[in-house]
């Protein structure tokens, strides 16, 4: 009975690639009482890696939480292994948007004392008392009353790139120093006011409220599913959104467009910018906001120092860093004094600049054939050939669901395995691809 991962990340990566399914990523979390969450976590693996998911999910005597990387054909099997659980019957899923079939390489389901860090004891009040759940219009029709107050439960990163109208947005690195902040802030108006709160996906909100409501205040309010849920409402139901910005999320977009509203700034010039970088230098690692001209002037950096240790041998980093204590004090999330443009705290609704549209250019081309392997190390594609045909020195698209739209100029290649300048329907062409292509990409030859 297997109940740990036995590939590498790499080997993971390549099965991922030769199947050519469509993968989901995904989250979802449930606060529930779990007796025994060592027998919970082993039951889980064993169901989830028979359906090829991956990803890093906590459990906790207080519940689930979960980030996840679905094959699309198994999705409706994965939720059946969720609703076997009488408190999972119904869960909502919140889907990403966007997709990368390489979200997760690993199935890791943890035992913690938390799934999330609180630092409460939750002992002391009942954690099922929660507040009251919005919908986005509900949401917004509470924020235009005078007499809510709204407060934003993420990290001082999160909400500078984006956050609602009018928000209390605490300058803090930790969910856990947010508690009692707000508390002794808002501790006059425990008997009047509408606290309305939310956060990304919903699950610090669910702690949160019921916390609250055991403080003493009144009317408590969350939105529901978070920001992630209130995006996808607003579009799909067009309402007008009062979140400004950008929703920070934790994969590698770092960020995910609400409105067009760009409320912060590179953090090393100034100007108007809301993408986050992770420092190049692997002893910093430090999250920051870059435009594109610091990003190329300073290799990724967030500072000279960084960027003069990323030019040093590797074997003279490495002996940089031995020593050194990992976490917060190296992997620091967003606060130094190398940042002269920093913003946390109490942040404006104000932008300072509309960013532009992305504008998808149109691509005339014909279909030449399709993916059939690819061999991760030696960064080699192999194709099939089903029409039209292909010469070196053509211009070519590969584009799928994952991959997106990529160029290049075709240079080199090898027809059935020899080496030629001309391939037809039928032939199997190899040539040099300098980015992951999966069975589910298709190959076209860009006209002119």
């Amino acid at each position: 009975m297997q109940l740990y991962n036995t590939l590498s990340a790499e080997e993971r990566a390549r099965l991922i690639d030769e199947a050519g399914q469509q993968r989901l990523t995904l989250s979802f979390y449930a606060y529930a009482k779990i007796e025994d969450p060592k027998k919970f976590r082993d039951d889980l693996f064993i169901a989830w890696n028979k359906l090829d998911a991956l990803g890093r999910t906590y459990v906790a005597k207080e519940g689930i939480n979960a980030q996840m990387s679905v094959p699309a054909e198994n999705l409706e099997a994965f939720r059946d292994t969720l609703e076997a659980y009488d408190f999972m019957k119904n869960i909502r899923l919140n889907v990403a948007v966007e997709h990368d079939d390489h979200s997760f390489l690993k199935l890791t389901v943890k035992v913690r004392d938390k799934i999330v860090a609180d630092g409460l004891n939750d002992d002391t009040f009942d954690v099922t008392n929660i507040g009251v759940h919005l919908k986005a219009k509900e949401f917004n029709a509470i924020l235009d009353d005078p007499n809510t107050i709204v407060v934003d439960f993420r990290n001082h990163y999160e909400s500078e790139i984006g956050h609602f109208k009018g928000a209390i947005t605490p300058d803090v690195e930790t969910f856990r120093e947010s508690l009692p902040i707000i508390n002794e802030q808002l501790k006059d108006f425990k008997e009047g006011k509408n606290l309305v709160m939310y956060c990304t996906g919903g699950i610090r909100c669910e702690k949160a409220s019921a916390y609250f409501k055991h403080q003493g205040f009144k009317n408590v309010y969350q939105l529901e599913g978070g920001i992630i849920n209130y995006a996808k409402q607003i579009q799909e139901e067009n309402i007008e959104s009062k979140f400004l910005g950008k929703n920070f999320v934790f994969d590698h977009r770092l960020g995910e467009r609400i409105t067009d509203d760009i409320l912060s700034q590179c953090h090393q010039c100034g100007k108007p910018c809301d993408n986050h970088t992770n420092c190049a230098n692997d002893g910093c690692h430090l999250l920051f906001i870059q435009c594109d001209e610091c990003k190329a002037s300073m290799e990724n950096c967030c500072s000279t120092e960084c960027l003069e240790t990323t030019h040093l041998p590797l074997a003279e980093q490495v002996k940089l860093r031995s020593g050194k204590q990992v976490g917060n004090k190296v992997f620091r999330k967003g606060k130094s004094d190398k940042l002269a443009f920093k913003h946390s705290g109490d942040l404006s609704d104000r932008a300072l600049a509309v960013a532009k549209p992305v504008q998808e250019k149109k691509i005339r081309k014909a279909i030449l054939g399709k993916v059939e392997h690819y061999y991760v190390k030696a960064q080699v594609g192999l194709f099939v050939m089903e029409s039209n045909e292909l010469n070196v020195g053509d211009k070519i698209l590969i584009a799928g669901p994952t991959t997106g739209n990529q160029e290049l100029v075709l240079e080199k290649m090898l027809v059935n395995d020899a080496e030629s300048t001309t391939a037809k329907s039928g032939d199997k062409v190899t040539f040099a691809v300098p980015f992951r292509v999966r069975l589910s990409d298709k190959l076209y030859k860009i006209l002119e």
